[in-house]
């Protein structure tokens, strides 16, 4: 059997969306950690900051939901983040049942430090495509998971 990249077979899994998206997202991956390493954060961590910045007060089910995050993984997120005193929770009086989500000054500074090396990490050439490829792609990514690219 060939050894090296791109040397297997893939029969129809070459051709098979979720498969592709796999690994696409496991390089992404390694590129996220190589570039944004020593800022010491992990992906679900700085997305939540990022979507709380956007969004807050937001309510934790909506945004578990919005993000495709299990409820118990989420909580163990939340209580995570609200230990290392980034964000705070809140009780709506409204709905005593529900959690809301604030970025604590912590949070807000942590957000500052990542954002300039992940607008960095994102600027980046990608391997084997060209910018307008790269663009298209993230189009038709946003269009795919129901992103508004007004939404920025």
């Amino acid at each position: 059997m060939p050894e090296g990249k791109g040397a297997l077979g893939y029969g129809v899994l070459s051709d098979s969306f979720g498969f592709l998206l796999r690994l696409a997202q496991l390089r992404s991956f390694a590129e996220f950690y190589a570039d944004m390493g020593p800022e010491d954060i992990r992906p679900g961590e700085m997305t939540m900051l990022f979507v709380l910045a956007e969004n807050p007060g937001v309510r934790q089910g909506v945004l578990a939901k919005a993000l495709q995050i299990k409820r118990a993984h989420m909580t163990k997120m939340v209580h995570g983040m609200e230990a290392e005193g980034l964000l705070e929770r809140t009780v709506p009086q409204d709905d005593k049942r529900s959690v809301e989500l604030w970025l604590t000054d912590l949070g807000r500074a942590r957000i500052d430090t990542v954002r300039p090396v992940f607008v960095r990490h994102e600027a980046r050439d990608v391997p084997g495509l060209e910018s307008a490829e790269v663009a298209e792609l993230k189009r038709l990514l946003r269009r795919y998971v129901g992103i508004d690219p007004e939404e920025k």
